[in-house]
């Protein structure tokens, strides 16, 4: 096994996990810019990092948590305040897939963390509650709103922005 400080190991890590980082960082700042933004500072952390990880997993937890925080970084920067976001244009090969992509994208922030890392990362209530530092009845209260909404929003329901 490769020395996890050497540059080998991390351009593994960074190769295996670009894809999860990139999408998670979508999820929360609905724009490609600002998530390709988010992506350069967590690998560059990455990176920089010495810290000794416990194993893969505490990695994966690791870089998602970084992501996250990142991507709320995003929105409290100055130039952010002072700029206005422009549409990206996502065309899915089903008009289903893009319904439920944009009803998501609607959710409050705390809201998509929750149902990205649950239904996109496959990962569990309990994986959840450690990545984002909640309690697991903090994560499935969050994830039973966001469904709810998500019903609401697709039936036609109301809007929650």
């Amino acid at each position: 096994m490769a020395d996890p400080k050497s540059r080998e190991y991390k351009e593994s890590m960074i190769k295996k996990y670009f894809s999860m980082v990139y999408k998670l960082a979508l999820n929360q700042t609905k724009s490609h810019d600002n998530a390709d933004d988010v992506v350069q500072e967590v690998f560059l952390r990455y990176v920089q990092n010495d810290r000794d990880f416990e194993s893969e997993e505490h990695l994966k937890a690791w870089l998602l948590r970084v992501a996250i925080n990142c991507s709320k970084n995003v929105f409290t920067n100055t130039w952010f305040k002072r700029t206005e976001a422009l549409a990206d244009d996502i065309v899915f090969e089903t008009p289903e897939k893009g319904d439920v992509y944009y009803a998501t994208l609607e959710l409050p922030q705390k809201y998509r963390a929750v149902v990205h890392l649950f239904y996109y990362e496959d990962m569990s209530i309990a994986e959840i509650s450690r990545c984002l530092n909640q309690k697991e009845s903090t994560v499935k209260s969050q994830l039973h709103r966001a469904r709810e909404l998500l019903k609401a929003k697709l039936k036609g329901g109301y809007d929650f922005v």
